[in-house]
């Protein structure tokens, strides 16, 4: 159940603290003004829940926005290993943190870790359900009839099985039809594939080869600059300076004959003589390498031109042109295995196809069966809710599995709600036929059924009472204070019918104080309860007689309990 609540800088809100721990099952109303930000609390909830959040919810002037909840889990097995799978483990409480800044970024944690807005959604999925008028307009969409029917009978863990098996035919599906339009046009592309082939392989690129052989090319321009500044460089050590050198080295030789102290000097001497006759040869095999065959420039010309060609057509890089033909040859190898592959792929898609065919029809008897139980138990449920006329059906109608153009992603099935608010006319698709109110009862009474079938605690009603009035108010107080007897729900109203049967009643008011509005939500006392009541009855200025009212409004309901009791 939802213990705290708590919000900070969200919309028209400054600072809410509210603490409902001690409802762990009744009625929590929230009434005031249209207009006063009721659904500020929806809004709050759903950011917990991992929903989009937006910058325009943050506060005006304020850096974020941050909305804090208190679940108690301490008997919900279920969540805690949820919890535990993730290292997010409590032991009997559930925080859920969302700091929205107004920068854009926006962040969930759960127990004071960061999480994802996916686990988070998963959670709180299992922690609280939303009925708002958002969720009404569920029912007035044909294809989401499915998703009711499939969650009262609890056959979604049926469906989702089944899913994963439609997804992977569907997959195996669009791979075989891919392989026959390539067998289609297989010798066709084998040539082309072969063409494209053998001309690189006979172009023989290597990698970086077009940036060696430019290197070279340049070397070519420059070889007349490079040929006399080099020869001169030999020419002058060649001529001058060895022979000086030579001259130098035999004297030092000499020298250390008469003094063995020159040893030293007779030694570097000799070293710079070598390494000058070295130079003199590196100098010579240099001016031996540099190029001057003209046949050869236009050697190198043509292969650039080679090359190009190749690049143009299969890759920017020679690197790219080589991973182009290593990607042929495979494909090539790929075409000469063509026919087995779609041979084992129609094996393997005829053995899945079977297997969606069985669970579609497993699934197809199992809604047959829960549409008759949805149908008997939504048309005692409206009967409660002052429908006793009211006929309410399920139609299922299941397409033949063997044939796969019935199948879809939700089975082969077309469930369609049937109603009918007036005695002796057929009823009809829903969707057609519904009214604004009746709309509101049939949510009403599809979520009480959820409600009891699933393990959440905690229900929240959004205006679930929009379009109601005089006796089907009634009715619809009652029923919420069924569901609240052992659950806690949360009821936004505008109903006196509903906020009587309250166990807590939460004021929702709009504030201006120094120029800045302002939402305050407050704990309302019984007096205070009483004159809320008189002014939803008769406005801002209720009589003496409307406040009397209001006050036996109260107290009936509560005898009402008691003599339930």
């Amino acid at each position: 159940m939802l213990q705290e609540l708590r919000v900070n800088n969200l919309a028209l809100i400054n600072r809410l603290d509210l603490d409902f721990s001690e409802t762990s099952t009744g009625l929590i109303a929230f009434t005031g003004e249209t207009g006063a930000g009721k659904s500020i609390i929806l809004q709050a909830v759903h950011l917990l829940t991992g929903g989009r959040a937006s910058t325009s919810w943050v506060r005006n002037d304020c850096e974020q926005a941050v909305i804090e909840a208190q679940f108690g889990i301490s008997d919900r097995e279920d969540i805690l290993s949820l919890l535990h799978e993730h290292g997010l483990d409590n032991e009997k409480d559930c925080i859920l943190r969302r700091i929205v800044s107004s920068k854009g970024r926006s962040r969930i944690f759960i127990n004071d870790r960061l999480a994802t807005g996916k686990l988070a959604h998963t959670l709180a999925e299992n922690i609280v359900n939303i009925a708002s008028q958002h969720d009404q307009q569920l029912l007035l969409k044909s294809n989401s009839h499915v998703d009711f029917l499939d969650s009262y009978g609890e056959l979604l863990e049926q469906r989702q099985q089944y899913q994963q098996e439609y997804r992977r035919w569907q997959q195996l599906a669009r791979q075989l039809r891919k392989l026959q339009e390539q067998e289609q046009d297989k010798e066709q592309r084998r040539d082309f594939l072969s063409f494209q082939l053998k001309e690189i392989q006979e172009a023989d690129p290597l990698p970086a080869e077009d940036e060696q052989l430019i290197k070279e090319r340049e070397l070519f321009k420059s070889s007349t600059v490079l040929t006399e500044l080099v020869g001169k460089s030999h020419f002058q050590l060649q001529d001058k300076v060895t022979p000086l050198l030579i001259e130098i080295r035999k004297n030092m030789e000499h020298a250390v004959t008469l003094d063995p102290a020159l040893q030293e000097l007779a030694a570097q001497s000799s070293s710079v003589s070598f390494e000058v006759e070295d130079l003199e040869g590196t100098l010579q095999d240099y001016l031996a390498s540099i190029p001057s065959d003209q046949g050869r420039l236009e050697q190198i010309a043509s292969r650039l031109a080679q090359l190009r060609q190749l690049q143009r057509k299969y890759g920017t890089t020679l690197e790219e042109v080589l991973a182009f033909a290593e990607q042929a040859e495979k494909e090539l190898h790929s075409l000469d295995n063509l026919d087995e592959q779609i041979a084992s792929l129609e094996k393997e898609l005829k053995a899945i196809g079977a297997t969606v065919r069985e669970k579609a029809e497993k699934l197809s008897q199992n809604r047959l069966r829960i549409a008759k139980q949805l149908t008997a138990a939504m048309q005692a449920e409206l009967a409660s809710l002052s429908f006793q006329q009211a006929l309410f059906e399920v139609s299922v109608i299941s397409g033949d599995c063997a044939d796969d153009s019935n199948l879809s992603a939700t089975g082969g099935d077309t469930v369609t709600f049937l109603f009918s608010a007036n005695p002796g006319e057929p009823p009809k698709p829903l969707t057609e036929v519904v009214s604004g109110g009746e709309l509101s009862r049939l949510m009403l009474a599809m979520k009480c059924l959820l409600a009891r079938r699933d393990k959440v605690d905690t229900v929240i009603f959004d205006e679930i009472d929009a379009g109601i009035g005089g006796e089907a108010a009634e009715a619809v107080a009652r029923k919420i204070d069924e569901l609240a007897s052992h659950h806690q729900v949360f009821c936004i109203t505008h109903l006196p019918q509903i906020a009587a049967y309250a166990d807590a009643h939460f004021l929702v008011e709009k504030q201006v104080n120094t120029h800045r509005t302002f939402t305050t939500i407050r704990d309302l006392s019984y007096d205070e309860r009483i004159r809320e009541l008189a002014r939803m009855l008769g406005g801002k200025k209720p009589s003496q007689q409307t406040l009397l009212f209001a006050q036996e409004l109260v107290e009936g309901r509560t005898d009402t309990r008691q003599s339930k009791i």
